[in-house]
């Protein structure tokens, strides 16, 4: 599989591309958001490793534009820790968020857990499902997803999300059972990343995101998708 790492610090890229390439990954590195986005036109990617604070184009920049055209897994790197960069990348379509310096066994263990989703959410599952409650519906073979007949496009992970809830129609689940069933993953402090992903799909799915009507909250408890 094809991973590309960019950083505007070559020795962090090239750190990250050793741990990369002895699990067996080809590795592209780059060092500005403007290199990442020529190699994500000319290069069939499976993960990329995003740095947040880069010269010419930074990666939060780079990051919305990828967005607006794909829906390759993206983990954002920085050596910030506060939420709101966490936030800001989720909100930008991240999939994941690891602060420098981090251990290098934890990086390969979230590549890992992304690309299991990717592939997953690419077409290596074979079991054919329709979920359905009122206008909205999700094709789980074919991994498409349509409000009152109209296309909705979803990152993987917020693919994830509403398939739970929807396949779970007026079940409750909480921020903790979403983040361990989606991410594969015990949950530590999951609120910021569940309630950004939420918010987009809401923003995504429903007409009027302040009063949904699919993707609701329950005080206190969580979140679920109404059984109409």
């Amino acid at each position: 599989m094809n991973i590309l790492v960019c950083d505007d610090d070559k020795a962090i890229v090239d750190a990250i591309g050793i741990y990369l390439e002895n699990e067996g990954y080809q590795v592209f590195k780059v060092f500005d958001g403007l290199e990442a986005l020529q190699i994500v036109e000319q290069k069939e990617l499976h993960l990329i490793i995003m740095d947040i604070m880069m010269p010419k184009l930074d990666g939060i920049r780079a990051t919305a534009k990828i967005r607006e055209e794909h829906n390759i897994p993206l983990i954002m790197l920085s050596a910030k820790s506060e939420d709101t960069d966490k936030i800001l990348g989720l909100n930008l379509g991240a999939d994941d968020y690891i602060t420098k310096p981090f251990n290098p066994l934890e990086l390969i263990a979230r590549v890992k857990s992304q690309l299991r989703r990717y592939t997953t959410f690419g077409g290596m599952e074979t079991k054919s499902n329709v979920y359905k409650t009122g206008g909205l519906e999700i094709d789980d073979e074919t991994k498409t997803i349509t409000v009152d007949g109209e296309s909705v496009h979803l990152t993987p992970v917020q693919y994830k999300i509403l398939k739970l809830l929807t396949a779970n129609a007026g079940r409750v689940f909480s921020i903790e059972e979403i983040y361990e069933k989606v991410w594969n993953e015990p949950s530590f402090n999951p609120e910021n990343t569940v309630t950004v992903h939420i918010r987009k799909i809401r923003e995504k799915i429903e007409i009027n995101p302040r009063e949904p009507k699919y993707l609701k909250v329950v005080w206190g408890v969580g979140y679920k998708v109404e059984k109409l």
